[in-house]
């Protein structure tokens, strides 16, 4: 227990700060006046090249210009909803996440250890993005196969954690997304069991997605991540035994077709009944009431049509 909360306060201690910077537009008319400046020493310089002081005057202006070239290296541009998490000599410098133009320390770096996988830049996204997981073949709560995938919409809300608490965030997400599937699948079965007030992957939709969301938070928030939304996307038994599945949702289906025919029998036999007592179109007896209601319930539960057959003699 004291290594677990040991190790959550050591995640926890990485936070983020923003970056010192400078007016990017101020800085590009300071260096743009320095670089005038080493010009004007170069040609000074060279007009008056005889005596040594001006020839290391001239060297001077060469300085200047390299110098003033390195200076362009800490301008930074930000569009809207991007951010750049700097370091400087190896230590965490802060992060640039307002949209503008700035100038940073031209040794600090930035980092975005997803750049390399994802082909993207050393920005960082703050933009709502989408994690579609590929299919995965797991147990519900009855041992059933399944097949299930999930989309998740997430952004980067820490970016400090994002870039240092894990080797790459979005690599990260997808594998704790496999997870947390795993987890959810096999507490709640597919389908509603036949009382028909259990929640299911199948017909709780919108308390599954809560309870994916939940599960997949907790796992992310190490990483800086805000899980804005887990919902499932596929969902299908397994082809072995999807076939055996659907013959018994169908046999399902048939018992409560049947159910709701009996039950419509049973009260329109018991309507006509009462129909013939109460006008006294005809006295029945009860072996006639018995029969009566045999050819009624034959009828009206058959599956084809009934075939009128007229009886000429008497029952007794």
């Amino acid at each position: 227990m004291e290594n677990k909360e040991l190790k959550v306060t050591e995640y926890d201690r990485i936070n983020e700060k923003p970056a010192r910077e400078k007016n990017g537009w101020m800085m590009l008319f300071l260096i743009i006046f320095i670089a005038a400046c080493g010009i004007a020493l170069i040609a000074l310089g060279a007009a008056l090249s005889d005596n040594d002081p001006l020839i290391l005057l001239c060297l001077l202006g060469v300085v200047v210009l390299l110098v003033d070239v390195f200076l362009l290296g800490g301008f930074k541009l930000l569009q809207p909803n991007e951010a750049y998490v700097l370091t400087l000599f190896g230590k965490y410098y802060g992060t640039l996440k307002r949209d503008g133009f700035y100038w940073v320390n031209p040794f600090c770096a930035g980092v975005n250890p997803a750049r390399l996988a994802a082909g993207t830049s050393r920005k960082l996204s703050l933009k709502a993005m989408t994690l579609n997981n590929d299919k995965q073949k797991v147990n519900d709560e009855e041992g059933n196969p399944i097949e299930i995938s999930v989309v998740v919409i997430w952004r980067i809300t820490n970016t400090a954690r994002a870039v240092f608490n894990v080797e790459n965030y979005m690599a990260y997400l997808s594998t704790q997304c496999d997870a947390a599937i795993r987890q959810v699948a096999r507490q709640y079965p597919y389908d509603v069991s036949s009382n028909g007030d259990e929640t299911s992957l199948r017909g709780s939709s919108q308390e599954i997605a809560a309870v994916l969301r939940e599960e997949l938070q907790q796992r992310t928030t190490m990483a800086g991540i805000e899980v804005l939304e887990a919902r499932i996307s596929h969902l299908a038994y397994a082809p072995e035994i999807a076939a055996a599945m659907l013959q018994r949702q169908q046999a399902s289906a048939i018992i409560a077709a049947r159910q709701k025919i009996v039950e419509g029998a049973v009260s329109m036999v018991q309507m006509a009944l009462n129909k013939l007592s109460e006008e006294e179109i005809v006295e029945l007896d009860d072996e006639r009431k018995a029969q009566m209601v045999s050819n009624l319930l034959v009828v009206l539960c058959g599956n084809r049509d009934a075939q009128p057959v007229v009886g000429t003699g008497s029952i007794y």
